[in-house]
């Protein structure tokens, strides 16, 4: 803080401090930030109980293999090791899955991924636990894995379900439309992980009933809870999940192999057990985001505008379904973009293969084919001869028009002032072209390359996302608002996973009843449910239901003021903890008039329905959507490949602002995701297994590899049918900007750059090109 804004701020001597600002709009900071800043945030990692044992996981070397044997005698007789559990010791249900049940707790007959847990061990310490799990003697007879998706179709199958997960056969329009223009591509995009920066860790301690708690960074709760107590044999009420240290999640935080292992060993000991992942076996157990094909056909007429799309999209799903079905029909729907597209035929395929399990990561689907439609939208600029930015004005999607599921874009869809806002934007100045000036030459300061073979690029990008579950999910969140001397308490079980919900809540229950103190319980499964934290949905139906049970609390706070003085609660209003009239004859505090009394309210939100895609990919699936326009300007270095990240200029539909840095400060992080998605992180395999599973051999981007991100516009046209009008804001600027990145690089290149991330090869231009 500067010294003149210290001496604004700092009150009076002799007079009462100012009020903090607090309500929507403002820019409260998030309750745990100075505890996470200073280090003493209790992660899941931290925790610690009377008589702990811990445990360790034993994974398959193999990506393919049949078990013929598993000895544990070695393992169970090591001093210090209280038990050592394999899939015969699941009482429940031995299968588990957040989109599907299709993956076992542990593998019994047949090993289907690199990672996959065969058995697990407690033990009084750490490295014998880990010791133990190694002694485990498991015999296999290794088998072809299937790691080329293309092939998954003629393959034997892989699991009893067989291989194909989901088939999407989209129709609309006019099968035999066709434009005067036409180009196409094939593009490929890599396997992004998660990357969670916190280690994946939890705590199993068992109860008096036969039950068990897990202490875990969870982001669903509830289904967590109810996968544990199938796979436990026991009712859900005997299970309880505390989410406890979650540090951040752009995708499910938790393997769940890892969570029914706990628990298993915790009853089967009785005593409590901890698990604390290492790199590796993160990189090995969670879900990453889907490895996908794509081909693509543009037809477009000899002004540019949009014809037909044709494309056909595979995703890599790896072992298990997961939340392959979701991502496919996101990428299937969203596979022309957010452009009015007359004429759509996409097939869209999932399939299982032999390679780490896929799932849900931010973005997910939508990521994928933004990456290829806009890649088709720069070749068809450049044959014919126009400005790509003028090009995707010309085709923008608007409120109003319809999707290639048919359903009408009814929310706000501002997509050309998007893109006029960072098209409009002034370019950063060129370099300097002196090599004293290092940090302008990608690859930093010790970077080889020379700046005469630096080249400059700029490209555009535009996406969308969808906001809430699709396809007939029921989207739905309970939460209570209690108020008790002067004090707020929020009780919602929805988690925390650093896209500001406890801070939403905060400043929705200040602007609704006037208290400026408001705590936000934390998150277990006593609580109703409240859903899974991704695509925005906490801000909506979380919010939501906070938003009204709020109001159901003011009326109880006015209703006996209101008929005291003859009037209705209407012409009453509360602000900064004063309750006033609107003729002035009523003013006291909300202090007085709680009289020392509790009040309480809990209330649910659940948007309108939606359907299910039908045979031909058509239905209103989707609650809301939310639009993002990037304009990426990069340097690279053509004799080397390297690039650098200039600048990415953003606008954003928001729907409304509600924390004005807490907004920012996802968006930037949405970009910088994007950059990595871009450039550098490819989690790579050889046959199915994982090649480098650590932070050395996955290359994450850092401060020095982010640019100056200038958020141009954000446009606040409010969507009805969503609390506050609020969009989410997270997803849509991880989508849009890899392919603004690689469009800068085909501008600065000429190279198509058909496969993410760039690889150098791809932007080195030979003097035959």
């Amino acid at each position: 803080m500067s010294n003149d804004t210290a001496t604004a701020t700092a009150a009076e001597p002799g007079t009462a401090p100012e009020p903090l600002p607090h309500g929507l709009g403002v820019s409260l900071p998030t309750a745990e930030a100075r505890a996470k800043t200073e280090g003493t945030f209790p992660y899941a990692a931290d925790l610690w109980a009377e008589g702990l044992l811990w445990a360790a996981v034993l994974r398959s070397p193999h990506p393919h293999a049949r078990i013929l044997s598993i000895d544990t005698t070695h393992a169970r007789e090591m001093p210090g090791v209280r038990a050592v559990i394999t899939h015969e010791d699941v009482p429940g249900t031995a299968l588990h899955g957040r989109g599907r049940a299709d993956r076992p707790v542990f593998a019994s007959e047949v090993v289907r991924h690199h990672g996959e847990p065969i058995a697990a061990v407690a033990a009084d310490h750490p490295d014998t636990a880990r010791m133990a799990a190694a002694a485990v003697i498991v015999e296999y007879e290794a088998l072809d894995p299937v790691t080329d998706p293309e092939q998954a179709f003629e393959a034997e199958p892989l699991h009893p379900d067989g291989n194909l997960i989901r088939h999407i056969p989209l129709r609309h329009g006019d099968p035999d439309a066709a434009g005067e223009i036409v180009v196409e591509g094939l593009y490929r995009i890599g396997r992004q992980d998660p990357a969670p920066i916190g280690a994946e860790a939890g705590l199993a301690v068992p109860r008096p009933d036969g039950g068990v708690e897990l202490y875990v960074a969870s982001t669903d709760p509830h289904a967590d809870r109810d996968t544990a107590a199938a796979c436990y044999g026991l009712e859900p009420e005997r299970v309880k999940v505390v989410v406890t240290g979650v540090p951040g999640a752009t995708a499910d935080r938790e393997d769940q192999s890892f969570q029914l292992a706990l628990g298993l060993l915790a009853m089967k000991t009785g005593c409590p057990v901890k698990l604390t992942a290492t790199r590796e076996e993160s990189f090995l157990g969670h879900a990453h985001r889907h490895p996908t094909l794509l081909r693509y056909r543009h037809h477009a007429d000899a002004e540019g505008k949009l014809v037909k799309v044709e494309a056909q999209i595979l995703l890599d799903a790896g072992a298990y379904a997961d939340t392959s079905s979701e991502a496919l029909a996101a990428a299937v729907s969203f596979a022309c973009g957010p452009y009015v597209v007359p004429n759509a035929f996409i097939e869209g395929w999932a399939v299982r293969t032999n390679n780490p399990p896929s799932g849900h990561v931010r973005g997910e689907g939508a990521m994928q084919v933004c990456a290829a439609y806009e890649a088709q939208m720069d070749k068809l600029a450049k044959k014919l001869g126009v400005d790509p930015a003028e090009l995707r004005l010309s085709n923008a999607m608007a409120t109003g028009d319809v999707l290639p599921t048919g359903q009408t874009v009814t929310c706000p869809a501002p997509v050309a002032e998007l893109l006029q806002a960072v098209q409009d934007f002034p370019l950063p100045a060129l370099p300097k072209d002196t090599p004293e000036d290092e940090w302008l030459l990608p690859g930093g300061p010790e970077g080889a390359g020379e700046p005469g073979a630096v080249r400059r690029g700029v490209g555009y990008a535009l996406g969308m996302v969808h906001m809430l579950g699709a396809e007939g999910a029921d989207e739905v969140s309970t939460a209570t608002v209690k108020v008790h001397d002067g004090i707020a308490t929020v009780l919602c079980a929805a988690v925390e996973t650093g896209q500001g919900f406890t801070t939403l809540a905060r400043q929705i229950v200040q602007e609704t009843l006037g208290i400026e103190e408001v705590h936000v319980a934390s998150v277990d499964t006593d609580q109703p449910p409240a859903g899974p934290s991704c695509r925005g949905r906490h801000t909506w139906v979380s919010g939501g239901a906070v938003e009204r049970a709020a109001k159901m609390v003011r009326t109880q706070l006015l209703q006996p003021l209101a008929h005291k003085f003859g009037m209705s609660t209407e012409l009453l209003q509360i602000t900064d903890g004063k309750i006033t009239s609107y003729d002035g004859v009523l003013s006291t505090t909300v202090t007085e008039a709680m009289d020392g009394k509790e009040l309480w309210a809990t209330a649910q939100c659940r948007p309108h329905p939606t359907e299910p895609l039908d045979g031909t990919g058509q239905g209103d699936a989707f609650v809301g959507l939310a639009f993002c326009a990037v304009r990426a300007v990069v340097d690279v270095d053509i004799e080397l490949g390297s690039v650098r990240v200039v600048e990415m200029a953003l606008a954003q539909d928001v729907g409304r602002v509600l924390n004005p840095a807490q907004l920012a400060s996802r968006i930037e992080a949405g970009v910088t995701q994007g950059i990595g998605v871009a450039l550098t992180e490819n989690l790579r395999t050889a046959r199915g297994l994982v090649r480098h599973p650590d932070l050395t051999g996955y290359s994450l981007p850092t401060a020095l590899d982010t640019p100056d991100i200038r958020i141009v516009k954000l446009v606040e046209e409010r969507d009805v049918v969503a609390p506050f009008g609020a969009k989410a804001v997270s997803a849509v600027p991880v989508v849009t900007s890899p392919a603004a990145v690689a469009s800068a690089v085909r501008a600065a290149t000429g190279r198509p750059v058909n496969r993410l991330p760039i690889r150098p090869q791809a932007a080195v231009v030979t003097a035959t090109q």
